[in-house]
């Protein structure tokens, strides 16, 4: 993706490709064919999506989720807080379809943290250090 991204200064075609490939990447681990589509909620690939395409939204996104936690210790808060922050920041930091794509990756992240998000409405999503409920 970052390949594409870098070869994008030189057409448009390049920087579709890479936000393609960055796409298809995110949804390839949400969704993973193996496993029934049937995976993980997308924070840590988010991530890398964000350090090929937009390494500064990479770090927006670290450091709203580490502000995050350390105030309420809530991990899926934390990557719903930073979902929500980096299309916002990434209109401003870099370029509509990088925004555009980060708002595609949120409201999929957000999506998959459902039962998350009810458990937190209900005071019942257990926090960073806690022990676990058996």
């Amino acid at each position: 993706m970052y390949a594409g991204h870098w070869l994008g200064a030189h057409g448009g075609v390049a920087i579709l490709a890479s936000l393609l490939a960055g796409l298809a990447a995110f949804l390839g681990h949400v969704f993973p064919v193996w496993l029934g589509f049937k995976g993980g909620k997308g924070v840590a690939t988010y991530i890398g999506v964000l350090l090929g395409a937009a390494w500064k939204l990479a770090l927006v996104f670290c450091g709203v989720w580490l502000l995050t936690a350390v105030v309420t210790r809530y991990s899926s808060l934390s990557a719903l807080v930073a979902a929500i922050t980096v299309p916002v920041a990434a209109w401003f930091i870099d370029s509509p379809a990088i925004a555009l794509l980060a708002a595609i990756l949120s409201l999929l992240l957000i999506w998959k943290h459902d039962a998350n998000i009810r458990r937190l409405l209900a005071g019942d999503e257990p926090r960073i250090g806690s022990a676990k409920k058996a």
